[in-house]
């Protein structure tokens, strides 16, 4: 099945082949896994292209990690950051930030001149647990749906002297996720999901979740002490090929204009513009606050 966000929060489920929406009767997807998916149709049909798509999902906790990916761990050990990234690294995604498809990516000029992409599969956790094993993981997985994990590069830097990030991931729409959940009885072998991110066109990333260190069920197990509820979303971390790990990374970060869209096998293409500051706001982008 494919759950969607519609219009003004409205949830249905899409069938895409038919270019039907049928409006299901809850008022979000997180109640919808808080039901158990037990929950009944409204009667309203619409058209698929009369809709608005929105983020499909707006979670109760939003869990990042990151060096998961064989290539990608590999690529970081070419970076010069002043700390590594370990695998089982965690951290959380500012809720307010995340947008949907379609949905402009704001470049705010004045505090980063390095954005740049980074397109992750992100675990739809379909009901409440704490402190469960791998071999329970799998109970726990409902869906997924794509996410593109902009960061400014620049602020990522600095805040890599810490040790941590998350300023630099976690700046107003900096979280593109969409274009639906596909729920997990439609994904075959989430462990063989083909992943390409393009901008304008052009590849930049291509990957497959057969190149990853741990399994997902492993990975959904080992953060569950930090407790998960119905609903919540942890991602997989990026594939390679980011901007930041190119000779010239400059040739590659994000511009106002540039389309991205990031494609996972079997769950969808999620599709942003990234627009000028002045652009969506309709006045220069603000200077960052030092400290």
């Amino acid at each position: 099945m494919k759950l969607i966000t519609f219009d003004e929060g409205r949830v249905g489920r899409l069938e895409l082949e038919e270019g039907v929406v049928i409006e299901l009767d809850v008022p979000s997807t997180r109640e919808y896994f808080e039901r158990e998916g037990k929950v009944g149709e409204t009667g309203e049909r619409l058209r698929y292209e009369d809709v608005r798509l929105r983020a499909p999902i707006h979670p109760k906790k939003f869990f990042h990690t990151a060096g998961n990916f064989i290539d990608h761990h590999n690529e970081l050990t070419a970076v010069d950051w002043s700390h590594p990234v370990h695998k089982g690294i965690v951290f959380f995604q500012n809720l307010d930030a995340i947008i949907g498809p379609d949905d402009d990516i704001v470049y705010p000029e004045g505090l980063t001149k390095e954005l740049d992409y980074e397109l992750e599969l992100a675990i739809v956790i379909g009901k409440s647990g704490k402190f469960f094993g791998p071999e329970e993981a799998e109970d726990y997985i409902a869906g997924f749906t794509v996410f593109n994990d902009i960061t400014a590069r620049d602020i990522q830097r600095k805040e890599m002297e810490s040790g941590v990030f998350s300023f630099s991931k976690g700046i107003d729409t900096f979280c593109p996720i969409g274009p639906w959940i596909v729920t997990k009885d439609e994904i075959p072998d989430m462990h063989n999901l083909a992943m390409e991110l393009r901008v304008n066109g052009e590849v930049r990333q291509q990957g497959n979740t057969n190149k990853t260190r741990i399994l997902w069920p492993h990975l959904v197990a080992y953060h569950s002490p930090q407790i998960y509820s119905a609903g919540d979303l942890i991602t997989t971390g990026t594939i390679s090929g980011v901007a930041a790990v190119q000779p010239n990374p400059f040739d590659f970060y994000l511009q106002p204009g540039d389309v991205v869209e990031a494609q996972i096998e079997g769950i969808g293409t999620l599709r942003n513009k990234v627009v000028s500051w002045e652009e969506a706001h309709g006045e220069p982008a603000p200077q960052r606050v030092d400290w």
